[in-house]
């Protein structure tokens, strides 16, 4: 006897059936991608926004080279080796290419935005080039080269409205609860070692109010950290305000709801700060990479008034000689740059700095150099990114080859520094033991799965004993938690605590993996 349940289970088990083998269908017959980058945060995203592209026609990730259709890289020029890197990833690339002729080789980024035809007259091999502006024509410029053979297109202007397209709301993003957001491309200082003007353009702001509604969107699934992307990050809108200064007609909206007829033509970052921050789901809010002459005392204000904007500051340097900034066109001396963090220290309690230095900028002498140090030491820094000059084509620097310091005295100058700061950096560490801190999760370390990492306001990493339970020792939390740990020790890269609460836990749990070379 067969009874009307037996009839609908026996109904649902079908149709399952179907929706498992039309499933298993797709991932066969569907071509996979797989994204390489090189870089910046800003390239990470666009990384991020590639797959998205290549997804929304229908491809899916490959684990692999092995198994990809589909390989993009996605290029940076800052540094001197960046063509070699990347011509050496290609020869490589085409030995996969010799034994799988139908994989389709991109390269895009940068490197693509500067060299251009370059790349396929050095390797023909490659059928797509494409640069920094035209992200979201990625899956029709790979038909078009399926259809009539390498196609390289480069987009040199952009304006606002295309900035906007494939937006962090679509990317294939690499965290479920972190999110990048683009808020600027592009670049009107002129550093003069810096190629990012050459290959990102001017700058160009989004639109106020579509910024604000990507990232409620996000928080709606689950992002609950957002970091604000600008080459020049805190002279956010200033473009924005030029424009309705001169034409008053334009839509308000694309200022946001604080913009008065008559203010000034300043940048609105401080304004995108607090709007951003009010954003209910969204915990903490970041952002990179600011210029310290972009500092105002507005976006200070923002920082220590809106709860969700994290207690840290990346902040540049790049030398603590005024006249090697000079020279560099920073638009600022040490002096200046003290006076700024102090302003940033006194209304913030509590806030990490880290920052970025050059050592070995042509022309630096010894007095340039020590003078460096006595403004990092002043400085006495959380951190920072050092760097060895490395000359780019096209910009003023590369120019100056009969100032260039020698390698040895680059090295030791380096070692000077590395010393200098990890000492404030133990300092500030060592601070932080016996604090209650909050910490994002973000997941068992490769090394050792029993030992967990997150990350605190301060973006400090913590690492901390993961408790278990069960037989099966399943841990009792997961990436995206947040969670309160107790530091109990301290080293000059990282602290080291014990967990004590788990505040909550991730809306959503999916995870994708990124390859970042």
């Amino acid at each position: 006897m067969i009874f009307a349940n037996d009839l609908q289970i026996s109904a649902d088990y079908k149709a399952h059936s179907i929706e498992w083998a039309l499933l298993l269908v797709w991932l066969v017959v569907s071509k996979k991608y797989l994204v390489r980058t090189f870089g910046c945060q800003m390239n990470e995203h666009d990384s991020e926004r590639i797959a998205s592209v290549l997804e929304a026609d229908g491809m899916i990730p490959a684990a692999g080279t092995d198994e990809a259709d589909v390989i993009v890289f996605n290029t940076c020029c800052i540094r001197e080796n960046a063509d070699n890197k990347l011509y050496g990833t290609l020869g490589h690339a085409k030995a996969i290419r010799d034994s799988n002729p139908d994989l389709k080789i991109m390269v895009a980024g940068c490197l693509a935005q500067k060299d251009r035809d370059l790349i396929q007259k050095r390797a023909p091999w490659v059928d797509v080039v494409f640069g920094t502006n035209n992200v979201s024509r990625a899956a029709e410029l790979l038909r078009d080269s399926e259809e009539n053979g390498p196609v390289i297109e480069i987009v040199d202007e952009i304006s606002s409205e295309e900035v906007d397209f494939a937006p962090a709301l679509n990317a294939v993003r690499a965290s479920s609860f972190k999110s990048w957001v683009t808020i600027q491309v592009g670049c009107n200082n002129s550093c003069a070692f810096c190629i990012v003007p050459s290959v990102r353009g001017k700058e160009v702001s989004r639109s106020f109010d579509h910024i604000v509604s990507e990232v409620t969107e996000l928080a709606a699934q689950g992002v609950t950290e957002v970091t604000l992307l600008g080459q020049n990050v805190n002279s956010y809108g200033r473009d924005i305000a030029l424009a309705l200064r001169k034409n008053p007609g334009l839509d308000h909206l694309s200022a946001g709801p604080y913009w008065q007829s008559d203010r000034r033509a300043r940048p609105l970052f401080a304004d995108l700060l607090r709007e951003v921050g009010a954003i209910e789901g969204i915990s903490r809010v970041r952002y990179t990479s600011p210029h310290p002459k972009d500092l105002l005392p507005e976006t200070v204000a923002a920082m220590a008034e809106t709860p969700a904007v994290c207690e840290h500051l990346h902040l540049p340097l790049q030398s603590g000689s005024d006249r090697v900034l000079s020279l560099m066109h920073r638009g600022y001396d040490s002096n200046r740059y003290l006076e700024k963090l102090a302003m940033a220290r006194k209304a913030i309690p509590g806030l990490a700095v880290t920052t970025d230095i050059i050592v070995g900028f042509p022309g630096e002498t010894d007095d340039d150099f020590e003078r460096t140090l006595e403004v990092v030491a002043e400085a006495a820094f959380d951190g920072a990114y050092t760097f060895i000059f490395s000359s780019r084509p096209g910009t003023e620097a590369a120019k100056m080859t009969d100032l260039a310091v020698p390698e040895e005295v680059i090295s030791e100058r380096f070692e000077r520094l590395k010393i200098v700061i990890d000492r404030s950096a133990l300092q500030r560490h060592s601070d932080r033991v016996g604090l209650l801190e909050e910490v994002l999760v973000e997941g068992p370390s490769k090394k050792n799965p029993e030992i967990w990492t997150g990350r605190t306001r301060q973006h400090k990493l913590v690492h901390f004993l993961a408790p278990v339970v069960g037989d099966q020792l399943q841990p009792v939390l997961s990436a995206g938690s947040y969670a309160n740990i107790r530091i109990d020790s301290a080293a000059v890269y990282f602290l080291r605590g014990e967990l004590i609460e788990i505040l909550s836990s991730p809306a959503v749990k999916k995870r994708l993996a990124f390859t970042v070379g």
